[in-house]
């Protein structure tokens, strides 16, 4: 963790910090997998697999979980008020972050990334079980209302088009983006009508932020490469992807590495802009 920003030991823990506490009763390992059955094939030892499909989802419609429902599946997994939750997950935790950006979004503040994700725990060699967890149930109360500038949503995203002072980030990869692909064939085949992406977005791919053993980069190299296209810290910022996940992990990067004062994860994303009737799109490079 970098030592010139106090904000990373804020929000990240590293491998070595991993291996130290997997045994800490204060401490609840949470793994998020895009690809659900990876946890039951080897989890860290003590970790809790949540499922985004079923568990992190609202099941009878497209919306986050419920409040209520996801602290009781918090105090199932024997988390309580000063419990520190830390998420990881495979492909570089990208729903790892989002459901970290869930719980800030819900008003805790005892949560981390472990950085690298599951990437990194394999590669660092820490203890794997196919051992289920038995942790006694906790009671954890979530606050009882959200933090609603993290959040935003599809006529906030139509106002920000013509705005000035907001920066609109498409994260996903250029094929998706300039509308030669309408998602990545290993993914959930959750499609939108039109291909194409949001006008005036640039398109900065979530994945140019890790490095190759999947941990973040050097705040330098983030600061450059969103500085570079325009994403800086003295306009609001609303990221955007396909379901929401990946523009999470670039939500943290911003509002948590870097400390930019306002992004906004519009987690309805192309799924759901690129569905509605009477909206612009682009396709191909803006002009």
């Amino acid at each position: 963790m970098s030592a010139l920003n106090p904000r990373r030991a804020q929000v990240l823990v590293d491998v070595d910090w991993a291996r130290e506490h997997l045994d800490d009763p204060q401490v609840r390992f949470i793994e998020v997998d895009v690809d659900t059955s990876a946890y039951d094939s080897g989890h860290l030892p003590g970790a809790v697999g949540f499922n985004w499909t079923t568990q992190l989802n609202d099941t009878a419609c497209r919306d986050l979980a419920p409040h209520d429902r996801l602290e009781e599946l918090l105090r199932d997994a024997g988390i309580s008020d000063d419990t520190l939750i830390v998420f990881y997950g495979d492909n570089e935790n990208w729903f790892a972050a989002w459901a970290y950006w869930q719980l800030k979004y819900q008003g805790l503040d005892n949560v981390r990334l472990l950085d690298g994700g599951r990437k990194k725990v394999e590669s660092a060699g820490l203890p794997i079980t196919s051992e289920p967890p038995t942790h006694p149930r906790g009671n954890i109360t979530l606050p009882s209302s959200t933090r609603s500038g993290l959040r935003t949503f599809r006529n906030d995203v139509l106002d920000a088009i013509d705005d000035p002072n907001t920066k609109l980030v498409d994260v996903r990869s250029p094929a998706e983006y300039v509308g030669e692909l309408a998602a990545p064939e290993h993914l959930p085949q959750e499609r939108a009508q039109r291909k194409g992406h949001i006008p005036g977005a640039v398109n900065v791919p979530w994945a140019k932020a890790v490095a190759e053993d999947g941990t973040f980069r050097s705040d330098e190299e983030l600061e450059q490469l969103y500085g570079s296209r325009g994403v800086t810290p003295d306009r609001d910022v609303t990221v955007y992807c396909r379901i929401g996940e990946r523009s999470s992990h670039t939500w943290f990067v911003l509002s948590e590495l870097l400390g930019y004062p306002t992004v906004h994860n519009y987690d309805g994303s192309w799924t759901e802009y690129g569905s509605l009737v009477g909206v612009p799109i682009e396709l191909g490079e803006p002009a």
